[in-house]
């Protein structure tokens, strides 16, 4: 009667190959968090972006787009302080989106940057490379300007 089953020679190059294409293939899934990370903070600048056009909207409704300085209030509890109609910084900017979760942004002591404290530049001195800034309105002709840098994500 014979036996049947796997010699070791042939489990151990079962595990070698199994370790060649584990090797190949765990780089690009350490990559997917780099590229959630950058997906998310697109989806940070659009809605800065959406979020910032409905504060506009706002000021112009309260007569408030010209001034230099001025506010609105988005509900009962959010007031929002603008600069020609628009969010006078980041940090305003942010009390009108529903960022979550919140511990994994920075709106801190730059005022004019949202960044992402998870990415792997953060706290390295070059966070801003995986974050949103933020350019108030210079005047009633000049709207702001919002630019994603993903590089460091």
């Amino acid at each position: 009667m014979r036996q049947k089953g796997f010699t070791l020679i042939e489990l151990v190059m079962v595990v070698v190959i199994l370790g060649v294409l584990a090797a190949v293939a765990l780089p690009k899934f350490v990559d997917l968090a780099s590229d959630a990370r950058r997906s998310v903070m697109q989806g940070l600048h659009g809605a800065m972006m959406s979020a910032n056009t409905m504060i506009q909207t706002k000021s112009a409704i309260a007569g408030v787009t010209n001034a230099a300085t001025g506010s609105v209030a988005l509900s009962a509890t959010v007031t929002i302080r603008t600069v020609y109609g628009y969010a006078q910084d980041a940090v305003e900017l942010a009390k009108a989106m529903n960022i979550s979760p919140a511990a994994d942004f920075y709106t801190g002591a730059n005022p004019n940057f949202i960044a992402h404290k998870t990415a792997p530049v953060w706290g390295t001195g070059t966070w801003r490379t995986c974050a949103v800034q933020y350019t108030p309105a210079a005047d009633v002709a000049t709207p702001p300007v919002v630019l994603l840098v993903d590089t460091g994500c």
